[in-house]
């Protein structure tokens, strides 16, 4: 988002909740290399699955990122949280003036204790089950350091002093319960909530998370240029193959692959969706939010019993 588009979020938020909520922003990859040759086959490729792409929607650029913290800084929310890196210590400085909580998201052992050390209140660790993009530091270990949440977990909780919440395969009582057992502080799910009237997703995105095994899942930088675990669509799975040109990276992959998701949303194809979901993603519950946050803690209490 756009600084004003967060304001307007925050705005929005604040006048029809408690007013505790997370803003969280992405910490900017350095500068991609670009590959016209490459980008061509790309765009090719996409045409067969959408509208065409011109040569211009490579150029697609994030928002300043500058901005969006000084944003983040005039809103004032209970927590800010970061993901693919740490922020920079002058603006953990005015978060840490202002008391406003920082959560950081990591994915390995190294990457906590890096956290821990930059000044962080809390520590998100995502298991590799997680869908969406993988909250890596270094995007070249993404798909390296695929790291489960039973191993990542415990291992976290032992490196550090902060307090842990685990993330990534968590999508029912029993994970929440299991969370907890490992030495987490709190439990975050993401496509467990996706199904939930107040998500908003396409009917075909919600219906298609419901029927998923963990096996239809797959981690691939096909739609933006940065790893991330989506359903195993037909699109996905022909972007994967070695006949397939690679990915452009961040985020010139994601302007170029615009045309097709935003083809794919008009017309309820998923298999042309940006289609994120974890392993856990058929345990998704057609639920509102909050009787699901209930049925959730419910079954979690049962089982700690």
């Amino acid at each position: 988002m756009q600084p004003a588009e967060i304001v307007d979020w925050a705005g929005e938020v604040r006048a029809n909740s408690n007013g505790v909520f997370n803003l969280n922003l992405w910490i900017p990859d350095p500068t991609p290399m670009r590959d016209a040759a490459n980008e061509a086959l790309v765009r090719q490729f996409l045409a067969s699955w959408g509208p065409s792409v011109p040569p211009e929607a490579g150029d697609a650029r994030p928002p300043e990122f500058a901005a969006q913290c000084e944003a983040l800084l005039a809103i004032g929310p209970p927590i800010v949280s970061s993901v693919m890196g740490l922020y920079p210590p002058e603006f953990v400085a005015k978060l840490k003036q202002r008391g406003i909580s920082w959560f950081a998201h990591v994915s390995t052992v190294k990457e906590a204790r890096a956290a821990e050390a930059a000044g962080v209140d809390v520590i998100v660790a995502q298991g590799a089950e997680a869908g969406g993009h993988r909250g890596c530091f270094d995007a070249a270990l993404a798909e390296r350091e695929l790291v489960g949440s039973f191993a990542l977990l415990p291992a976290v909780v032992d490196a550090v002093r902060v307090p842990v919440v685990a993330t990534g395969g968590v999508a029912d009582g029993r994970g929440v319960a299991a969370a907890l057992v490992l030495g987490a502080s709190a439990v975050q799910i993401g496509t467990g909530f996706l199904r939930c009237p107040e998500a908003k997703i396409p009917a075909a995105w919600a219906d298609a998370l419901g029927k998923a095994a963990p096996e239809d899942t797959a981690v691939s930088r096909v739609f933006s240029g940065r790893a991330g675990r989506s359903l195993a669509t037909d699109y996905v799975m022909a972007a994967i193959s070695p006949d397939a040109p690679r990915p452009a990276p961040y985020p010139v992959q994601r302007g170029l692959t615009a045309p097709m998701r935003n083809a794919g949303h008009k017309t309820g194809d998923v298999h042309r969706m940006q289609a994120w979901g974890g392993q856990s993603a058929g345990l998704a519950r057609s639920e509102p939010a909050a009787e699901l946050v209930r049925l959730l803690w419910a079954e979690a209490q049962m089982l700690l019993a």
